[in-house]
């Protein structure tokens, strides 16, 4: 009997930590899209009020100043995809880890990159929300 309850719990567990996995996702597919076309809403939405965004260049953002970079343009992808991603749960905390490869359009320029990119997501109200970003260059 109690293999039996162990197993159940084991399956329920399991079960759980696929749809969190599955809703982080598509949180990060949501922030991808919103690289591309920005909103505030959608933004602010993804993100937590706490938020801490860190540049492979070193720059850092908050929320706000993330925000701004977006929608003003100053930060303008033409394209974005992640790669090689992964994910890793742990209560109610997501790490998420890929690589960021994408075009910057800069005034006439359009600039590739390659970088990659560890995003921290936490569980607030029941929804994924980043919480870091920090990016760095590769070798």
């Amino acid at each position: 009997m109690k293999t039996l309850l162990s197993f159940l719990f084991f399956l329920i567990a399991l079960t759980t930590y696929g749809q969190s996995e599955n809703e982080l996702a598509g949180q990060v597919e949501k922030l991808r899209l919103a690289l591309i076309d920005p909103t505030e809403n959608i933004l602010k939405e993804l993100s937590s009020a706490s938020l801490t965004y860190g540049h492979s260049s070193g720059l850092l953002e908050n929320q706000d100043q993330f925000i701004e970079a977006l929608v003003s343009g100053k930060s303008d992808f033409s394209t974005a995809s992640f790669e090689d991603q992964s994910i890793v749960i742990e209560n109610n905390i997501g790490i998420v880890r890929h690589y960021l490869v994408a075009e910057l359009v800069e005034g006439e320029k359009i600039n590739s990159i390659k970088i990659g990119v560890m995003l921290i997501w936490q569980k607030e109200e029941g929804k994924w929300k980043l919480l870091a970003r920090q990016a760095y260059k590769l070798s």
